[in-house]
């Protein structure tokens, strides 16, 4: 009886544990962008409160640097920037890649908006992204080398709009 009672009480611990950490609070229409700060892809730190100087915020959140989809999304909106520019939009990419992945991104696609290192997956949370933890790393060559791209957590594709009072 005593040890149908321990794993009983074991089973309760690492399920509840397990719906504490399913629990992400998703951002709904209206709601304020949440105050977060990252390293950008120059290793400075980028805070959400200080740095906005937009109408609209554009936060995108992608699964990894020099892979084909999310490169022709950055390029995009890398190309679109004019457009962005005469809107009064500013643009920020978060994925879980390291500073160095995002700076390799962003100097071998010339890329003119923040790239933001989410290693450990707290802004997907914070904005209610999905994630994986786990290592994962890719080859690219970049100015004839070999560089090993790896990153520890990987969100889901999404997109959100800030207007200036940051709804």
């Amino acid at each position: 009886m005593k040890n149908r009672m321990n794993y009983f009480f074991v089973g309760l611990i690492l399920f509840l544990g397990l719906q504490i950490n399913a629990q992400t609070k998703e951002l709904n229409l209206g709601d304020n962008i949440p105050k977060f700060s990252a390293l950008d892809a120059s290793g400075k730190e980028w805070k959400s409160v200080k740095n906005v100087k937009s109408d609209f915020l554009v936060v995108y959140f992608y699964p990894a640097a020099m892979t084909g989809g999310c490169t022709k999304q950055a390029c995009a909106y890398r190309d679109d920037k004019a457009s962005f520019d005469a809107l009064n939009v500013q643009v920020i990419g978060v994925s879980g890649d390291e500073v160095k992945n995002l700076a390799h991104f962003r100097d071998a696609y010339n890329l003119n908006f923040p790239l933001l290192s989410d290693a450990d997956g707290v802004i997907a949370k914070l904005f209610g992204v999905p994630s994986k933890l786990g290592e994962r790393s890719i080859k690219r060559e970049l100015d004839g080398l070999e560089v090993f791209l790896k990153r520890n957590v990987t969100t889901s594709r999404w997109t959100f709009v800030f207007d200036r009072k940051g709804n």
